[in-house]
């Protein structure tokens, strides 16, 4: 299905920060202008920026416009239903250390589909509490036919755009379905340095794989929250099934 004007503007937009053109807290084009350009009403443009600021790449700013967000945002693994936007849960995060290629734990090459020895590209972030101290660390790991494709995703720097669009706008998948599998331990001694925890405590183990529409993972995201910082909702319907 061919994709609507609005969502065409927003795509442009979208790479437009993403390569730089607009940095942190930059003016983005006004409404007029991008009318005029596409030939569009303001509301179609009000659409697409709608729509970046449900990504977490633009603000509203009153009597200014909108502007490219100045802190990123990420999200702790899971929860990633289908309707969700990236600023609903989405919080400051930086990246830890070097993106690698190493031999995934055997759990995660299970999820990913990898032969022994195989390796992913292992990509850790630290999401961050609105005071700046640790909620979760998460190791996101690409399989090899993601990596390869992806250059940003080895580069230590944040990927404005969100590695789940970057991904699907270098390799053409998006997200079909996810798995998410939820188990509660005590937090490892280099995991209590990381979330600035005192030993013994509890965490919340997240593993996150996302799959396209052919089965095949897209990612694996391994995440730990300290217990008492975690929280999971689960919304649904309670009524009776139809005759």
């Amino acid at each position: 299905m061919a994709a609507l004007k609005y969502e065409l503007i927003a795509d442009s937009l979208r790479q437009r920060i993403a390569d730089g053109e607009f940095g942190p807290d930059d003016l983005l084009p006004s409404q007029r202008d991008l009318s005029a350009q596409w030939d569009v009403s303001r509301a179609t443009v009000i659409k697409a920026y709608d729509l970046l600021v449900n990504d977490g790449l633009v603000v509203a700013r009153q009597g200014q416009g909108f502007r490219a967000v100045p802190t990123p945002l990420a999200r702790p693994a899971g929860g990633r239903h289908a309707g969700t936007t990236r600023t609903a849960g989405g919080r400051a995060y930086r990246i830890v250390g070097v993106p690698t290629r190493v031999a995934p734990p055997v759990r995660i090459a299970a999820v990913l589909g990898l032969r022994e020895g195989e390796t992913a590209l292992r990509r850790a972030r630290l999401v961050e509490l609105a005071d700046g101290t640790p909620l979760s660390v998460v190791v996101a790991w690409f399989p090899p036919d993601v990596a390869d494709r992806c250059p940003k995703l080895t580069d230590a720097r944040q990927v404005i755009e969100g590695t789940t669009r970057y991904v699907a706008r270098m390799t053409g998948r998006t997200p079909a379905r996810g798995a998410d599998v939820t188990t509660v331990r005590l937090g490892l001694p280099e995991e209590a340095a990381s979330l600035e925890q005192q030993e013994p405590f509890a965490v919340a183990d997240v593993l996150h794989t996302a799959y396209d529409a052919e089965g095949r993972a897209l990612v694996a995201e391994h995440g730990v929250t300290p217990g008492h910082l975690y929280e999971a909702t689960d919304t649904y319907s309670m009524g009776r099934e139809p005759a």
